[in-house]
């Protein structure tokens, strides 16, 4: 990271630590990692999230060539595996070895729609969370003073960051049967938003919903990985990264100084940033 210069947080980190983490558990060529950033991108966009800037035409073919980048891939580490190389301990060799899904290679559309859940799932979520507590910090600077103070406090801060920022901000199910929820009736096939954004903002739960503390009581008490059977099974996953993350920053620099208003992108779905310009400040 630059030290003492104005920089995009959200390209030279949240972005570039996530492509190097997805490329690692995929095994995915190195050299060619910010695919993975672009597939992700355009697996959540639309022309109306993206202000026109995307097409449908460029989504699917976007969605395409993840497709068969993936397959090429599959094929490759079968074909290693089949002459007797060793192979690594990596998602597609965990499908490839998984009794259940060693012939998911035969079902394109169900092989493709698990590479982008777990790529999408792997970027957006922890890539926004990374930029939103960096947001969070400067909006709140008497919460990163307590965290300067006593930096045991950072396991905590991450449950609070993941809470607070809320990246994705829904999930839609259909109903399977007639429901009364609240008095109201829910009937079956109708299509019901849970809206995690409002959940972790409700008062009648959290108390002080709107203000970040990095000491919060029963701070993983949210629903930022959602809950029951679909709960985010990559939740470990991301809270050891977004924590080694602030134990190396908290190590290394003072603070990071938020310069600019961070600028959105444009969705109903992800609650993510595009540009969070920064400057970083060695320690005293």
């Amino acid at each position: 990271m630059l030290v003492g210069e104005s920089f995009n947080w959200v390209d030279k980190v949240s972005i570039e630590l996530h492509t190097q983490k997805l490329a690692t558990l995929f095994d995915f060529p190195f050299e060619q990692r910010h695919k993975l950033t672009y597939w992700s991108d355009m697996a959540t966009s639309s022309p109306e999230m993206t202000g026109g800037t995307s097409t449908k035409e460029e989504r699917e073919e976007a969605m395409d060539q993840c497709a068969k980048a993936f397959i090429q891939l599959w094929h490759d580490k079968a074909a290693r595996r089949e002459a007797g190389e060793e192979q690594g301990f990596d998602l597609i060799n965990l499908l490839q070895n998984n009794e259940d899904t060693k012939d998911m290679i035969e079902r394109p559309l169900e092989f493709l729609g698990n590479i982008i859940l777990l790529i999408v799932g792997g970027n957006d979520t922890t890539r926004n969370s990374i930029s939103g507590g960096v947001h969070a910090l400067n909006q709140f600077p008497e919460q990163y003073d307590k965290l300067r103070a006593d930096t045991s406090l950072i396991p905590n801060m991450i449950s609070e960051i993941i809470r607070w920022q809320t990246p994705l901000a829904h999930m839609r199910r259909v109903a399977n049967e007639d429901v009364e929820l609240n008095g109201k009736t829910i009937k079956k096939g109708d299509k019901v938003v849970m809206w995690y954004l409002s959940g972790n903002r409700d008062e009648r739960v959290i108390e002080n919903p709107d203000q970040f503390q990095v000491d919060r009581k029963n701070a993983r008490h949210h629903l930022s990985f959602g809950f029951g059977v679909h709960r985010c099974m990559g939740n470990r996953l991301a809270e050891m990264q977004l924590r080694i993350l602030w134990e190396e920053i908290m190590q290394r620099f003072d603070h990071i100084e938020v310069v600019d208003e961070p600028q959105y992108i444009r969705s109903n779905f992800v609650k993510g940033y595009s540009e969070l310009q920064v400057v970083v400040h060695p320690k005293k």
